[in-house]
């Protein structure tokens, strides 16, 4: 099985007039980002004078990707390019679950415990993975973070679960 698409026809649900419909999907989506980031940063203080406030660069970023994914959607209405090729979400869904459970498992389980399983959800999301190796990278970057954030950073963190602590 090999990870090149196939020649074959590809039935489009886009018009007749978008030659190159990944750059146009990817434009729009870029430019779809770029709204939502605008709309986000509405309520943040602009610039006064010369300096410069909480929503300036969020909004900078966001017309500067809107400008550049207005560009890419152009691109693929004036030149051909490849259909859209076949999306796997079990990448971006293990990762997304991941972020999630560490989210909720901090506090109850403590930064060893819930970021530890959490690279490992997320390892989860490649059929690619060598498990041994997942484990021993889990616990590197779980003892750089175990160290980094409560010492380097001084941030007040749940180290262990809480009831080995109680």
């Amino acid at each position: 099985m090999s990870d090149t698409p196939s020649e074959a026809p590809v039935k489009s649900i886009l018009p007749k007039w978008v030659r190159g419909p990944q750059d146009f999907v990817g434009g729009l989506a870029m430019m779809a980002v770029a709204l939502f980031a605008l709309w986000a940063s509405s309520d943040l203080q602009g610039m006064h004078g010369f300096s410069f406030g909480a929503g300036t660069a969020p909004r900078m970023f966001a017309v500067l990707l809107l400008l550049l994914g207005g560009a890419v959607a152009l691109m693929g209405l004036l030149h051909d390019g490849p259909h859209i090729a076949a999306y796997s979400w079990r990448g971006p869904l293990f990762v997304s679950a991941a972020i999630v459970f560490f989210a909720v498992a901090i506090r109850p389980l403590g930064l060893v415990v819930s970021a530890f399983a959490a690279f490992l959800i997320a390892a989860l999301g490649s059929h690619e993975t060598r498990w041994i190796e997942a484990i021993i990278v889990g616990g590197c970057l779980t003892l750089g973070c175990a160290l980094l954030f409560p010492y380097v950073l001084g941030l007040p963190m749940p180290m262990f679960p809480r009831f080995l602590i109680q």
